[in-house]
């Protein structure tokens, strides 16, 4: 794999060693101009890669130092994410400026590289992430054209398309032990749900976060029996690799 050499100065020391990975998109008419937004010190952001579309690959940030990628973020109890995480740019417009499909020179790249970092970090499959995960109230990228499926077929993060499961369709204004029951899930996979038993417009924005990433065909707030069952299917996946890793 061949890197291209941008050096960024927008990074401080790491607080600890990396255990997650972070996708964004560039959001930008542009891979040079985020490539530029990336280096300039005026605007403090940086990413430790940028991976243009036709596959190229940009290294801004040593992977021992903290790059300024996610922001007000949590994950799972982490709430400092830049210095938990490697942040890669994945160029694209965005929702703002033109989203369009990822071509498919520039996931191969993106899959390369991810092989690449978890050859030096130990990085769980469900700590592989969009900066929508971690950042849901903020964030909605890489979206969901992104092919997280692909990338898990790849051996790069968890998926699961289990049959819908039975019950109510559960969305705002709804109360009770079911949607107590979602938010824990939410919770334990690693969003920052705090169970009360109401579906508030803050529940509503973790399902779509949850929906981007791992049900991308609908992305409602709403918890149907698809919904239900990919958290929960995800749920016992990642209890499955954790299992694996410690016992």
């Amino acid at each position: 794999m061949e890197l291209i050499s941008a050096p960024s100065t927008n990074f401080n020391a790491r607080a600890r060693p990396p255990d997650m990975i972070v996708l964004h998109y560039t959001g930008m008419f542009s891979g040079q101009a985020a490539l530029e937004r990336l280096r300039d010190p005026a605007f403090e952001v940086s990413s430790h890669y940028l991976v243009e579309e036709d596959g190229r690959i940009f290294a801004l940030v040593d992977e021992a130092r903290r790059a300024w990628h996610a922001g007000v973020s949590f994950w799972a109890g982490e709430r400092d994410i830049n210095s938990a995480s490697i942040g890669v740019e994945i160029v694209n417009p965005g929702h703002e400026f033109g989203y369009r499909d990822f071509p498919n020179a520039q996931i191969d790249a993106v899959i390369e590289l991810i092989d690449d970092i978890r050859s030096r970090w130990t990085i769980p499959d469900s700590r592989i992430l969009g900066h929508s995960d971690v950042a849901p109230a903020r964030k909605i990228d890489p979206g969901e054209l992104f092919p997280w499926r692909r990338l898990a077929e790849a051996g790069h993060g968890v998926w699961a398309e289990p049959p819908p499961a039975p019950g109510p369709v559960l969305g705002e204004g709804d109360t009770g032990a079911p949607v107590f029951a979602l938010q824990a899930g939410l919770a334990r996979l690693g969003y920052e749900s705090a169970p009360n038993g109401t579906y508030d417009e803050a529940t509503a924005s973790l399902v779509r976060a949850f929906q981007r990433h791992w049900r991308p065909a609908c992305i409602d707030g709403l918890t149907d029996g698809d919904t239900r069952a990919r958290l929960v299917a995800l749920l016992r996946l990642v209890a499955s690799e954790f299992r694996g890793r410690y016992i």
